[in-house]
Formats: C-alpha cells, sequence, structure tokens
C-alpha cells in the first residue's frame, strides 16, 4: 500500500471514529433530556405519554389523599387553569405543602394519571421556579406557553 493510500484510510478511519463518538454523545444526551410542562401544556396534549418529563404548577388545596400503603400520595398539581392529578409513592419534601408550588418528575400515562418518581418543593415562601411561575402567568392570561 502507499504511503498516499495507507494516509487516507487513517484520515477516513479518524473520521469514522469521530463521528461514531459524537453520534453515541448525542443519543447520550437524548435520552437523558427531560423538558418542563405546565398542567395546561399537559392538557394540551403538548407532552408526551410514557416518557419522563417535569410537571410543575401548584398543589391544590384540599386535593392530597394518603392511600392505606402509607407511602402512596396522590395529589393535584394546577397552574390556576387546568390541572393533572399525580400520583407519588415515596417520601415527600418536609417543604411539600397544600398551596404551594411544586415540580414533579415522571411519566404521563395512558389514564390521565401523572405517575411521578421524584417530587421538588420550593424552597421558600418568595420563590417559585421561573418555568413555574412564567406558565402560571400565561395560564392566567389564558394563553399556552410556546415550545
Amino acid at each position: 500500500m502507499k504511503p498516499r493510500h495507507r494516509r487516507l484510510a487513517l484520515v477516513v478511519a479518524g473520521v469514522a471514529a469521530l463521528g461514531i463518538a459524537a453520534a453515541l454523545v448525542l443519543n447520550a444526551f437524548q435520552s437523558n433530556l427531560v423538558f418542563f410542562f405546565s398542567p395546561s401544556q399537559v392538557a394540551a396534549k403538548e407532552a408526551p405519554v410514557n416518557r419522563t418529563f417535569r410537571l410543575g404548577g401548584m398543589v391544590e388545596k384540599g386535593s392530597m389523599k394518603r392511600l392505606p400503603d402509607g407511602l402512596t400520595v396522590q395529589f393535584v398539581v394546577t397552574d390556576t387553569a387546568k390541572t393533572i392529578p399525580v400520583q407519588y409513592k415515596g417520601i415527600l419534601p418536609d417543604l411539600f405543602r397544600e398551596g404551594k408550588g411544586v415540580i414533579a418528575q415522571g411519566k404521563l400515562e395512558l389514564d390521565g394519571v401523572f405517575r411521578a418518581q421524584e417530587v421538588l418543593a420550593k424552597h421558600d415562601e418568595n420563590y417559585m421556579p421561573p418555568e413555574a411561575a412564567d406558565a402560571i402567568a400565561k395560564a392566567q392570561k389564558g394563553e399556552l406557553p410556546k415550545k
């Protein structure tokens, strides 16, 4: 094999290796990407079904129920325009309260119930995640957030 052909083969192999590495990195990034949706967006069918995403809003007052097993909790998340029922099995954060901000990460199932794998509560009375505050403000104005 001539030196010129050997060099060309090495360059082609290097470009192919870089392409494969880039494809693997992008695939890993895509599978770990988690989007945020408000209850209005979920009700408008913008959220994926059976795919992990974050649901944010306020815990509706009077909606929290504990099931007899002691760990499973059902509550409703609202953005004042739409509501989504949530079910979570686990220990809730200390700051979790009805009428307060919450972000739940999980999947929306075909029955319309959001099955949360993780629940995050806001830190103090003045804090709300920017995405949740924006979604609530837009829902109160009657407009759906754009992607």
